[in-house]
């Protein structure tokens, strides 16, 4: 049997690798510290040093050695027991965790960004429960920072910077911003040349608890970055509505390239302020630390960093 190693508490309160279980038992069965070196491709130095750690683990003398052969003390034979099923339950337990990793059941609620979940994490979804069809993943758009516990939800996907230190973040994309309008918009208002100019701009602002995006972060051709506090006659907690006032003519907006990148190839929407782009972020996949990670979830979360990765579709 090949084991990872684990670190497990024997009733003493010791806390003992599986590895040197593994050891033991071979000792055991061998009678041999040699035998049982050459097995595990350990020196006989290196064999007869663990079994010592162990024993002052434990608290008790496990094996007599002679010339010829190691036999087991009577605490031996006693801890041998023990051993064999502490590693067979191991066994079992990764045994099962590689089955539902191959062939993951059960139920997942995943929160993404609307325009995300719409446009890219949906058709994902699809071709993720094809491939595994026993899962039940239920996709919640939302723009706002969901409540894990209330909302019992799995993983969130956000496009932010991660400020809870409770949390973890696997990144599974990067999200570029831009600044953009439409040309009818822009032939009205004019075109702006510098940050400045946005002041003289409707600016189209995502706003609701928890969101900083009414704030804009770009960064200077030196590198600097500077945040704009700004103001417009319309705001929304709804990106796509957003989007839709933006190709309407009604503003300038702060957007994802994931979610505008057609208008800007086909036209209906302008780049502006190419030299102060807005401050990208990554799209990160999202858990609370405390939370036990589920092999379905694991799953899913490779899935996206494999299907976005480093060359998302977007650009």
């Amino acid at each position: 049997m090949l084991f990872r190693s684990y670190i497990v508490f024997i009733e003493n309160k010791s806390l003992v690798e599986t590895d040197d279980l593994v050891l033991f038992v071979r000792v055991a069965e061998l009678r041999s510290l040699t035998a049982a070196g050459r097995d595990l491709r350990l020196t006989p130095a290196v064999v007869s040093a663990r079994l010592i750690r162990l024993e002052k683990k434990l608290g008790m003398r496990l094996l007599n050695r002679t010339t010829r052969q190691v036999d087991l003390t009577p605490d031996g034979h006693s801890f041998l027991e023990h051993s064999l099923k502490i590693l067979d339950a191991v066994d079992r337990a990764q045994s099962e965790i590689a089955l539902n990793r191959d062939n993951p059941a059960g139920s997942l609620k995943v929160s993404a960004p609307v325009s995300f979940a719409r446009l890219h994490l949906a058709p994902a979804v699809a071709k993720f429960t094809e491939r595994h069809p026993k899962l039940q993943l239920q996709l919640v758009a939302s723009d706002r920072f969901d409540d894990f516990f209330h909302e019992q939800i799995d993983l969130l996907i956000r496009v932010a910077e991660l400020k809870d230190s409770n949390m973890v973040a696997r990144r599974i994309a990067m999200s570029r911003r831009v600044f953009c309008a439409s040309p009818e918009y822009l032939a009205k208002a004019g075109t702006p040349k510098t940050p400045k100019d946005l002041a003289d701009h409707n600016c189209l602002l995502l706003r609701f608890p928890g969101s900083q995006q009414w704030r804009w972060t770009l960064a200077h051709p030196n590198g600097r970055q500077e945040t704009l506090s700004l103001a417009g006659s319309m705001d929304s907690d709804h990106s796509e509505i957003l989007t839709s006032w933006c190709l309407a003519g009604h503003g300038i907006a702060m957007k994802d390239v994931f979610e505008v990148a057609p208008y800007l190839r086909d036209g209906r929407l302008k780049e502006v302020l190419t030299d102060y782009p807005p401050v990208g972020y990554p799209i990160t996949a999202l858990y609370p630390h405390s939370q036990y990670l589920p092999p379905r979830v694991r799953l899913f979360i490779d899935f996206l960093a494999e299907e976005f990765g480093d060359s998302p579709p977007w650009g």
